[in-house]
């Protein structure tokens, strides 16, 4: 009897053992859930995080390769403030546009073989564009048939890449020398004093008008005598119908009998001031001359040597009555025009002329059409020099 009743005890005890494991056992299937959970989450997050950081390092690659467009500005010279005028457009035009230029050029035009080597450096460069002036286009043919090859845009400036049979270049920004001369020519037609000596002239007693031009061979020097001396004529055809004469170099000459006017051209043997200086004397000594237009800065000091540097032409002076205009600025040509001694004077727009040109080229990189732009020019005189838009352009 005793032992059943231990036997009974016995399992009272295993049986209350076991309902109290069954209470203190975690929830295996509910543990595993949420760790299954917070496992989830954390891949979410860190992938979450992974794009982020991918997506920054995409951005910053980005800005890494976004480079400004550069192209270099090749100049026939530095050193001369006409160039650094040009240089002070280009730069405006990049500041404008975002891109990078290098501008450069000889110390003095005659130095070809330097500027050929300043080109081919910078196209080493792999420039997305080019402006160049070039000094020879015979010395750059290979650089620009690379330029072609390569899909290098030119763009011309000043005197430009005249012949050009690459391709490479798109257009040119200068100086319509032609219309900047006949400015010249269409001023001395407001000349009261010319006009009364043109009305009144008659076969017996002519008036003429010179025209001195330094050569006949350089295309800017030439634009400008074809220019005024076109205009001249067709002005003084207007006061003396079929009696204008044009004479003195056989590239412009257009002779007619008995004129009343003529308007002479004067070309010098050779460009030394020396030569300019025999070739000015030359009209100077012309009977009937009542008007000089002198095409260029070499023109202008050859012509001033002839009349002692300018005092010939003041009040009282040997040639006081002469009504005179020239091309370009420089300080002797400045000088006479704020004097008074030079009636006026034609300037050329540097600044437009780098300016347009970045501006050109920068629209050729990204693939746009171009075309020739002409730059302008501007009449100055002894009212207007110290205006502020004409000091910027009458360089010395």
């Amino acid at each position: 009897m005793k032992k059943l009743i231990a036997l009974l005890l016995a399992l009272v005890m295993v049986f209350a053992l076991v309902a109290c494991a069954s209470e203190t056992t975690p929830d295996a299937s509910s543990d595993t859930g949420a760790e299954t959970d917070a496992a989830t989450e954390t891949d979410t997050d860190a992938a979450t995080d992974a794009d982020d950081a991918a997506d920054t390092e995409d951005t910053s690659d980005t800005a890494t390769t976004d480079e400004p467009i550069y192209i270099p500005v090749m100049a026939k010279g530095f050193q001369h403030q006409f160039w650094q005028a040009v240089k002070a457009g280009a730069d405006a035009a990049a500041a404008e546009l975002g891109c990078e230029i290098y501008f450069d050029g000889p110390a003095s035009e005659t130095e070809i073989d330097a500027q050929v080597n300043m080109v081919k450096n910078e196209m080493a460069k792999n420039p997305k564009a080019m402006a160049l002036a070039a000094l020879s286009t015979d010395a750059v043919k290979e650089i620009l048939a690379e330029c072609a090859e390569k899909n290098i845009p030119v763009i011309g400036f000043d005197s430009g890449v005249p012949d050009d049979t690459s391709g490479a270049v798109k257009a040119t920004a200068a100086t319509n020398n032609e219309a900047a001369a006949a400015i010249a020519a269409e001023k001395f037609g407001e000349h009261p004093d010319l006009v009364a000596a043109m009305e009144a002239a008659t076969p017996e007693a002519p008036v003429v008008i010179g025209c001195l031009s330094q050569d006949a061979v350089s295309a800017s020097v030439t634009g400008r005598t074809t220019g005024f001396v076109n205009k001249m004529a067709e002005i003084a055809e207007t006061y003396q119908p079929g009696a204008v004469s044009i004479e003195g170099h056989s590239k412009w000459e257009k002779k007619v009998e008995n004129p009343a006017i003529i308007i002479r051209v004067e070309i010098s043997a050779t460009t030394e001031a020396t030569a300019v200086q025999t070739a000015a004397n030359a009209l100077l000594s012309t009977a009937g001359i009542k008007a000089i237009f002198c095409s260029n800065e070499g023109a202008v000091t050859g012509f001033l040597a002839a009349v002692s540097d300018g005092m010939d032409l003041a009040d009282g002076g040997k040639y006081a009555d002469l009504i005179v205009a020239g091309f370009d600025a420089g300080a002797a040509q400045k000088n006479a025009v704020r004097e008074g001694w030079f009636y006026g004077s034609v300037t050329q727009d540097p600044y437009q002329i780098g300016y347009q040109a970045v501006s050109m080229a920068y629209k050729a990189a990204m693939g746009e059409e171009v075309s020739d732009v002409d730059t302008g020019a501007q009449w100055y005189d002894a009212n207007n020099i110290d205006d502020e838009m004409i000091a910027l352009l009458v360089y010395d």
